[in-house]
């Protein structure tokens, strides 16, 4: 069956999701190691905010929902309200303004002498970047990809803090900053890698040694895509060892994304994964669960061993 737009008539309002990375080109400045700092996460904040309310004119344009720490990005995951905001957004991209932009906020904020970025955007399993030109089917892309979260909380106190800043124009006076983030929410769906090491530092698949690592956004949507029907046997290996999987969840899951189909259905079982697990939410522990389901080519296609081939 066809899952398009349950209501395609005007009532429905416009509301798509895309993932934007970013990555500096100066060796000296790493932005996830900037974000994770407690004193210099407001100030990357304040400038992203900045930068996409210049993209799109106005501050509530788009929305950050999750701002994701993974080396050497920071993916910013973002949803819009309205078709035109999603337009301006992407000329804007594509014009290079939201790059520039983002680099003189960055800049200021940081106070800095030059912050050089480089910048993808993603929106499922789509490169928008190499079809910027056809501005219709990047919409369309974004269109397609629901935000499946709501926005996390620690943006919240950010937005707050953020507001409070502008308010009180108490920049000199970093406190206030600091208490206003709680330093390490606890349950935040992809951990930043490195911070602590996972339990097991390699595992053995088809006899080749892997480093193991906390599962990414990447390895999520891949899972999604191709575990097909077979993503509740897979759920079944994992709820072993992970209580939010316990009985009734999977089959719970598997009613209420019932219209939504298997690409959700999975989507939502491994985030279930993922939030509760944190850290331990490990490559190795869902590599174990697909070979013990016989999905081995979704397992090398998660370890990067098909990376030359179209599997799509």
């Amino acid at each position: 069956r066809a899952l398009g737009p349950q209501m395609a008539g005007s009532s429905a309002p416009w509301i798509g999701s895309a993932y934007l990375f970013l990555q500096s080109t100066c060796k000296t400045i790493v932005l996830p190691s900037l974000y994770e700092s407690s004193q210099k996460k407001p100030s990357v904040f304040k400038a992203l905010k900045l930068a996409l309310a210049d993209s799109t004119g106005s501050v509530n344009g788009v929305d950050m929902l999750k701002v994701h720490c993974s080396h050497p990005h920071l993916i910013v995951q973002l949803k819009f309200c309205k078709q035109e905001n999603c337009r301006r957004f992407l000329q804007s991209y594509r014009e290079g303004a939201l790059q520039e932009s983002l680099q003189n906020h960055l800049q200021l904020s940081l106070a800095m002498t030059t912050v050089p970025l480089e910048m993808e955007l993603k929106a499922g399993n789509e490169h928008l970047d190499n079809m910027l030109k056809d501005e219709d089917r990047c919409l369309e892309c974004i269109y397609r990809e629901k935000p499946d979260r709501l926005r996390d909380e620690e943006i919240t106190e950010l937005e707050e803090c953020l507001k409070s800043l502008i308010v009180h124009q108490s920049i000199n006076n970093n406190m206030a900053v600091k208490d206003c983030m709680s330093l390490n929410s606890p349950s935040l769906p992809y951990p930043s890698q490195g911070s602590s090491l996972s339990p097991q530092v390699t595992f053995i698949f088809q006899g080749e040694e892997f480093a193991n690592r906390t599962l990414t956004p990447d390895d999520h949507q891949k899972f999604a895509k191709l575990v097909s029907k077979k993503w509740k046997q897979v759920g079944r290996s994992l709820q072993k060892d992970c209580r939010a999987l316990r009985d009734p969840v999977i089959d719970n899951l598997a009613l209420e994304y019932d219209r939504e189909g298997l690409y959700e259905q999975a989507y939502q079982l491994l985030l279930r994964f993922i939030q509760s697990e944190g850290k331990k939410a490990t490559i190795a522990r869902l590599i174990a669960a697909l070979e013990e389901n016989g999905l081995i080519s979704l397992a090398e296609e998660l370890l990067g061993l098909h990376s030359n081939e179209d599997c799509s």
